[in-house]
């Protein structure tokens, strides 16, 4: 199985993408040529953990039976100051609100995401250090 994206470079640093068939315009900012048209590539790292993880809790809590009112994922990544500039850990915080959340089951969803089901969080652990916790609102 293959998966594929395509970048049209727009004009000064801005590039316009298609992935799954939504158009995303990426830039960078005033400060380097950019424009400010769109984010930058890098958070896109930090979003994909959060959405990869972010499915993989709702689908195995939605099986265990556990009902949410409120479910979100923050991806803190902390960047080099030097050039190649990169990710050397990232830190995952699932918040969740709701009526008698069984904190067991929330563990174990979570630890099914980042052991098992989560491909993103897979190919990162093997870059940087990726950590978790867990907050109930």
């Amino acid at each position: 199985m293959k998966e594929s994206v395509n970048i049209k470079w727009l004009e000064n640093m801005a590039f316009e993408g298609t992935v799954n068939g939504h158009k995303i315009v990426i830039d960078a900012n005033l400060e380097v040529g950019g424009e400010n048209r769109g984010p930058r590539p890098k958070p896109f790292m930090l979003f994909a953990l959060a959405g990869c993880t972010g499915m993989d809790v709702v689908s195995i809590l939605k099986k265990m039976r556990v009902d949410l009112d409120y479910f979100n994922v923050i991806v803190e990544g902390d960047l080099t100051e030097e050039h190649p500039k990169h990710f050397t850990s990232m830190h995952v915080i699932y918040e969740f609100k709701g009526k008698d959340l069984p904190m067991d089951k929330l563990e174990k969803a979570i630890e099914l995401s980042e052991e098992r089901y989560c491909g993103v969080s897979a190919v990162y652990k093997k870059a940087m250090k990726i950590t978790s916790e867990i907050r109930i609102l």
